[in-house]
């Protein structure tokens, strides 16, 4: 993969991700065989919204293939809250550090940044848009667990304001995948996803009750409501535990079913699925460190 920047799944060939992902496994098994490869390079962090995993793994990420980290804070403590535009905080820290990841609550905001720059942008997520790494570490723990084409795979939850699903659909279509999308319809995939994917030739279902389909799953990647995408909290309300998964209801799933989450949960799966063969959610977030070691190392 040679890309300047990583801004949307949609960019993303099989090829790149294949070549992503071989990485990540070999990194995954040996990851002294790229320790200090990148010894001078620095990593800035642009995050403009909270972050626990995908921040603290490219931290981690860096810092094990050799080189550091520069980070811009809180947004509270930075020029951002002076009045400062995105624009001018990246083209000031073009100056510091060799690439950047960024996360931002407006959609295109990523895309908008690598416009002004000419080190790499990774989006970290920009609003409800994209976040491609997160989709780089999801088909690699579908990979290890279910592999990637002949694959059905139901996608749960807020499909609307989810970056996370969108990216995952778009990357899918690389694969012989069949998506089954179940939400409320008030949180259907946006219209301009449904198009991209039927355009992409992808087979794809939507449902509202995951009843419909959950045995068919070889797959199960559930999202949390987005409580802070919605522009009225009454609709949020309207939503909000919806959909709730517990071992009981996975009792009618098929024995090799994979569970997945992007994290953080709130309430959609409950704590008795964790100690199942199924949950595969902590073994996901652990998975963000190979493969953004071997997103980081392709693009630089």
């Amino acid at each position: 993969m040679r890309h300047d920047h990583l801004i949307s799944a949609k960019q993303l060939s099989r090829g790149d991700i294949e070549a992503v992902l071989d990485r990540a496994a070999e990194i995954d098994a040996d990851p002294g065989a790229v320790a200090g490869t990148h010894a001078d390079t620095l990593l800035g962090l642009l995050f403009f919204e909270p972050s626990t995993r995908t921040k603290m793994s490219f931290d981690t990420a860096m810092k094990r293939l050799g080189g550091r980290t520069i980070d811009m804070g809180s947004v509270e403590s930075s020029s951002v809250k002076k009045g400062e535009s995105l624009a001018d905080t990246v083209r000031v820290i073009e100056g510091y550090a060799d690439a950047i990841v960024l996360r931002h609550p407006s959609e295109g905001s990523a895309k908008l940044a690598s416009e002004f720059v000419d080190i790499p942008v990774v989006n970290a997520g920009d609003g409800a848009g994209q976040h491609p790494s997160q989709t780089l570490l999801d088909l690699y723990t579908i990979r290890q667990n279910a592999g990637l084409d002949d694959l059905t795979i139901g996608i749960m939850g807020d499909l609307k304001y989810g970056r996370t699903v969108h990216s995952l659909a778009h990357a899918l279509t690389n694969f012989d995948a069949s998506q089954h999308f179940i939400s409320p319809e008030s949180l259907r995939l946006p219209r301009g996803v449904r198009y991209d994917l039927h355009e992409a030739g992808a087979k794809v279902r939507e449902h509202t009750e995951l009843d419909a389909v959950l045995e068919t799953l070889d797959v199960l990647y559930v999202t949390r409501i987005q409580r802070e995408r919605f522009p009225d909290e009454n609709e949020y309300r309207q939503v909000a535990g919806e959909y709730r998964i517990d071992a009981e209801l996975l009792e009618a799933a098929s024995d090799d079913l994979t569970v997945m989450h992007p994290l953080p949960r709130v309430d959609e799966i409950a704590p008795d699925v964790d100690g199942t063969d199924y949950a595969t959610y902590f073994e996901q977030a652990h998975n963000g460190v190979p493969v953004r070691m071997a997103l980081l190392h392709e693009i630089l």
